[in-house]
Order: structure tokens, then sequence, then C-alpha cells
């Protein structure tokens, strides 16, 4: 499919273009991570150390075409250097133990709020008219309040006030991590509030512009002409108003899909929850750029994809798309 194959040579191109910003961006700063870790020791170390830790972080006095391909062969077999803060764990262990804890928090919280947003967008607008247009306001208003916000308020009630739940870490001190009934109980506990933080600071736009579309669709000829033939309320509002009125928030879910790998940083800090976007935090507090950079890489390439997806995912829902692609 034509279509398809123009999207992935693009994406192709994009990833291509991101990679080697990631590779220029910090060789065009003063200094490197050597310097760094030197002036953190204050400069009691010896030559030799020093020469082993420039050929640890990659650092060499080839030029920038040979670094540049010895970065892109590194790169395809998964080595991102070595972090500064963790010193000398690679960035891609760093990377591999904090992202499945953004995704399963962030993925899950941000897939449940784009379910209800959705539904109750769409069911707002069928509805239009009647007691359910005073959600609205609460939506509006929730709309317009930071993430941080939130949790900081659901902090001080539920993990201060009432004590229902705590208010950070991501597992209790009193167990131990493994594959154990147990510890997935502290985990899912101790990720109740900041699941339900991002939840209630993303739901509202979601239930926002899923109401303006839908108000817009239902007043196709289409729409119009299914209300005729007779067909019932439900196929209607689902089968031909919600499905077309979906396709614009199928790229913003896939944007947000794509930021789940780099997390609600804001979120992350406050809850101190040990996900991606706390190394983050603890990468630009130490200076630490091989960190920073394989971040960045990760949050740029899932993005990438999710975008993808998106097309892929508009070639089964949009009839026009398909025609466009044969």
């Amino acid at each position: 499919m034509r279509f398809l194959a123009r999207r992935l040579g693009f994406y192709l191109l994009t990833a291509w273009a991101a990679v080697t910003l990631n590779f220029l961006i910090p060789r065009l700063m003063p200094g490197d991570p050597v310097d760094l870790l030197v002036a953190r020791m204050k400069g009691n170390v010896e030559p030799e150390a020093i020469d082993a830790m420039r050929r640890a972080f990659g650092i060499s006095d080839a030029s920038l075409w040979r670094q540049y391909l010895d970065y892109l062969g590194n790169l395809a077999q998964g080595e991102l250097g070595r972090s500064i803060t963790f010193f000398p764990t690679e960035v891609s262990r760093v990377i591999a133990d904090s992202l499945p804890w953004t995704i399963g928090l962030v993925g899950v919280a941000t897939l449940i709020s784009y379910l209800v947003g959705t539904s109750l967008g769409v069911l707002l607008a069928w509805k239009r008219g009647t007691w359910l247009d005073g959600i609205l306001p609460a939506a509006t208003f929730a709309h317009a309040v930071p993430y941080f916000w939130v949790a900081l308020a659901l902090v001080f009630v539920f993990g201060v006030t009432l004590q229902w739940f705590p208010a950070s870490r991501g597992y209790g001190l009193d167990v131990m991590p493994g594959l154990t009934g147990d510890f997935a109980g502290s985990v899912v506990y101790h990720a109740a509030l900041p699941a339900l933080t991002i939840v209630i600071a993303s739901m509202a736009d979601r239930i926002l512009g899923m109401r303006n579309v839908m108000v817009t669709t239902l007043g196709e000829d289409y729409v119009v002409m299914a209300e005729a033939k007779g067909l019932t309320s439900r196929r209607v509002m689902w089968a031909y108003a919600a499905r077309n009125a979906i396709l614009p928030n199928i790229t913003s879910f896939a944007l947000s899909l794509g930021f789940v790998v780099g997390g609600s940083v804001l979120t992350e800090i406050v809850f101190s929850y040990p996900g991606i976007g706390s190394m983050l935090l603890k990468g630009v507090e130490n200076e630490d750029f091989p960190l920073m950079q394989g971040i960045f890489l990760v949050i740029s390439l899932a993005v990438l994809v999710a975008n993808f997806l998106a097309d892929l995912a508009y070639v089964v829902l949009d009839p026009r798309t398909r025609q466009e692609s044969e």
C-alpha cells in the first residue's frame, strides 16, 4: 500500500534525523562526561584512569565521521554509553530498569483516561441539552489544572490526611521485588494515587475534544440519513457518528502513547516514583549527558512508533485512506 509505504519512509527518515541530532548535540557542547567526573573527584584521578573512562564513554580523538559510524554501530547493539550518575552502569541498563515502571503506570492510566474520556465525550454530545451538560464545567476546570497540582492535592488528602494510600515510592519496604503476589499487590497499591492523578488530569482533554468533534459530526448528512432509515440510536451514535468523530482523537492518543515513555515527569517526582521521568531528573541534576541522551532518543523513537501505529489505525477506520493507497 502506497500510503503506508510513504509514511514508513517518512518515519525512517525522521528516526535517522533524531539519531543524528542525538549524536551531534552532546558533542557540540563544551566539555564531556569525563571532565565532569574528574571535577566531581576534585581532580584526584590518575591519567590512566582518565583514559579508561574516556574509552568507557566512547570518547576518542577520531574524526567526527568515524565517531558517528562507531555511534551507529554501538546503537545497533543497544550500547548507549555509561551513566555518570550511576557510573559505571550502562545507560541502557538504567533505562531498562526504569522503563517498565513508567510504561506500567503511565501506559495503563493513559489507556483508561482515553477509553473513559472518549466514551463520556460521545455520550455528552449525543445527550447534549440534558443534565449531563453539568459535567462540562468540571471537565473544563480539570483541563486547566496542571498535573502536579492534582498530585499534590491527592497526596495531601489521601496520603497525608486520610492515609488511605502511600504517598511515595513504587512499592513497600516490607516486600522483596519478584514475581510474587505480595510484590504485585504492593506495586498496584503504591501506583493508585499516581495513576489517579494522570487519569484526572488527562481525561478532561479527551472528554472536551471528543464532544466537540462529535457535535459537528452529528450534523453531517450521513448521520441524518442513518437516523432517517430508522436505525437504532446506539448504532447511529457508535457506528456512524463516533467512528468518524474519533479519527482526530486517534492522533492525540498516539502522541500520548509516545510520550508514555517519557512519563509524567512531575507526577513521578511528586510521588518519588522510580520511572523514566525520575531518571531524567537525576540526569539533569547531575549533568549526566549520556543518560539524558539515551532517554531523549528512546522518547523520540517511541513517539515515531506511536504515530506510525496511528496511521495504521487510520487505514482501518477511514475508507478514504484505503482508496488513496490503492
